[in-house]
């Protein structure tokens, strides 16, 4: 291929039309971590390279013209205390929203997406990471939904009660029929169904029960990467008939076959020096550090991510696949996908790798939109012959 292609230049033209919806960012939770959302201590008008992945500058830089803020917590929070954290999550969105108005504008509906991008703002969404952030509770879950919570991961790395996890040992073999209504109370609302870090047997009962598109807000494909976190094929092809997006993440341990021993390896250092693995504070990345000086780790690439979408677009269809990065939730990235600035440099190895301008513009702003636009149809048609659910879980699983 001709070297003297401009495909850098060729990929930030694309952005500055299509821009990436990127389904997946840990910002509120680096903002909780590191300064306790101090937004003084923490301007992300201004650049905030060697602190946070995410800032104004560099989401400009990258391209971003819809961003779906995680407000996770983490799993081994439980019941009111999962909630209330939550609650705080979502506040600090509301914080930078109040704060950064120029170029963050909230979204809750696909149209806010487009109103957003023809205002030339970042269209903020906000994706609840873990059915644990409801604490068992349908009216819990229409409450995140009021606030703007646009979709639920239904799991974390650890079981909830009434659906299995991808890394956890097996619960109740997928969905229970509590889960499976949590489903459908979800498409009653216009809430995303997000299939990201949930056992396939999760994924194929969440299938099986949605009648809306779900997605996968930060995942990629296991056939290239057999990580239990990763999306197996037979569920990569059933989202054409859905209508969902499964949005490739960038972390290393998720899509560099060589690097999933060494992360396991490294949490249990973190582990040993008596920290989260997921602790992304100065004193947890300062542990992170000094090990990966000690033991090199292998290093993805932008092409390393290019290899995932080629697959899941062969597997899922072009119309279902997106973009969900993991930034600021996640110690480790490519090169080259270093932060938020990076996503030209994945759109120019997809240019060089043949992907059409028409194509491209369906991964980064097209399917996703769509995908939130089917689900608010969805919703808007069965409000209109269902009411709330008032199931518990221990009316449906028996559960005390």
């Amino acid at each position: 291929m001709d070297s003297s292609v401009d495909f850098l230049g060729q990929a930030r033209e694309l952005l500055a039309q299509h821009p990436v919806v990127d389904g997946h960012n840990d910002l509120p939770w680096g903002l909780r971590e590191k300064a306790r959302y101090d937004l003084d201590r923490l301007d992300i008008s201004a650049d905030q390279t060697g602190r946070l992945h995410t800032d104004i500058p560099r989401l400009r830089t990258g391209g971003v013209g819809a961003q779906f803020w995680s407000v996770y917590v983490r799993s081994d929070m439980a019941g009111d205390e999962a909630v209330s954290a939550t609650l705080e999550q979502i506040d600090c969105v509301g914080q930078l929203l109040a704060r950064y108005p120029g170029d963050l504008a909230r979204a809750l509906s696909a149209d806010d997406m487009e109103r957003a991008r023809g205002e030339g703002r970042i269209a903020s969404l906000m994706g609840a990471e873990g059915g644990h952030s409801i604490n068992n509770s349908l009216a819990t879950l229409r409450a995140l939904h009021a606030l703007g919570v646009r979709y639920m991961t239904l799991t974390h790395n650890d079981n909830v009660a009434w659906a299995d996890s991808a890394t956890d040992e097996p619960g109740v073999g997928g969905l229970s029929p509590f889960g499976h209504e949590v489903v459908r109370e979800m498409n009653r609302v216009g809430m995303l169904v997000d299939l990201s870090h949930v056992a396939p047997t999760t994924m194929r009962d969440a299938l099986d029960t949605s009648v809306a598109p779900v997605i996968f807000s930060h995942s990629s494909a296991r056939a290239v990467c057999d990580h239990p976190r990763n999306v197996p094929d037979d569920v990569l092809e059933r989202l054409a008939a859905n209508g969902g997006v499964a949005m490739a993440t960038f972390v290393p341990k998720f899509i560099l076959p060589a690097a999933v021993a060494w992360t396991a390896a490294a949490d249990e250092n973190m582990r040993a020096h008596g920290l989260h693995p997921l602790d992304t504070t100065e004193a947890g990345m300062k542990v992170q550090r000094a090990y990966e000086e000690a033991n090199p780790r292998p290093v993805a690439t932008a092409s390393t991510v290019a290899d995932h979408l080629d697959h899941m677009r062969d597997a899922a269809g072009m119309d279902h696949i997106g973009i969900g990065g993991d930034f600021d939730g996640t110690a480790f990235t490519p090169a080259g996908l270093e932060d938020v600035a990076g996503y030209p440099n994945l759109i120019a190895e997809l240019l060089r790798r043949g992907w059409s301008r028409t194509d491209l513009a369906k991964l980064t702003w097209q399917n996703a939109v769509r995908a939130l636009r089917d689900a608010e149809s969805v919703s808007a048609s069965l409000r209109a012959t269902r009411s709330a659910s008032n199931a518990t879980l221990a009316s449906l699983d028996g559960a005390a």
